[in-house]
Formats: structure tokens, sequence, C-alpha cells
């Protein structure tokens, strides 16, 4: 497995890391087959979106803070339950195939790190399948 670091700047931050899941499927040496991204946080999650247009995923946070405002009625202690549901439907892993050494995403999409309770430092796990 690879060990990718992210330093996240806000509460809501969307961090494009294809090009670090690509570089680890390389040192994994996967030529053929698949990597599995995994977030190990509860409060953050993977997606897989446009990357060509940043509005994309300005438009994600504001559709998300609408949805899942961070105040409301919730009982979870620490205050973050807005950050815990985000995490919940990004979901924790994504599967990515690759062929000839490069990874298969379609021509606007990119592997996106989704931030719920930052600013944190976070890891993600690349793991080859």
């Amino acid at each position: 497995m690879k060990r990718i670091s992210i330093h996240t700047a806000h509460r809501t931050h969307f961090v494009e890391i294809s090009a670090d899941v690509e570089a680890a499927a390389k040192e994994l040496k996967v030529h053929e087959g698949w990597v599995t991204v995994f977030v190990p946080h509860t409060t953050a999650g993977i997606t897989i979106n446009e990357h060509a247009d940043p509005d994309v995923m300005r438009d994600m946070k504001v559709v998300l803070d609408r949805l899942i405002p961070w105040e409301g009625d919730y009982e979870h202690a620490e205050g973050n339950t807005a950050a815990h549901v985000k995490a919940s439907m990004m979901g924790s892993s994504a599967r990515v195939y690759v062929q000839g050494g490069r990874m298969q995403l379609g021509t606007w999409q990119g592997i996106f790190f989704c931030e719920f309770d930052g600013p944190r430092s976070r890891t993600v796990w690349v793991a080859a399948g």
C-alpha cells in the first residue's frame, strides 16, 4: 500500500488527488488491474467527478451544505454530525481501473479527497487490486 498525505485548508474542501493516485499505482507496479483508494476517516470521503471545471466542486459544496447544514437538531456531542453525514454520502473508497499502467478515468474525471471537518491533516491509502 501507498500513503498519500493531505492537508486541507477549510471545513469543506475538495482536493484533487488523481496525479497522486496514479503515481502510487506506478510505485505499486500496477500495469493491468485496479487500485483501491481508501479514506480512513469518518468525516472525510472520496469521490470521482469532473475535474476540468472547478465550478463543479464548488457547486457540490453548495448543494451538500444546503442538504446537510452544519447547524441542526443533531445529538452528536462533538458537533460535527454534518461532516459524518456528508462523508457517508461520498463513501470511503473508490476503485479505479488501470490499463497499460494508466488509470482509466474518463476525459473529464478526477479523483477528489472530500474534507468535511477541516482544516486537518489527513491520510489516503492506495492499494493494488
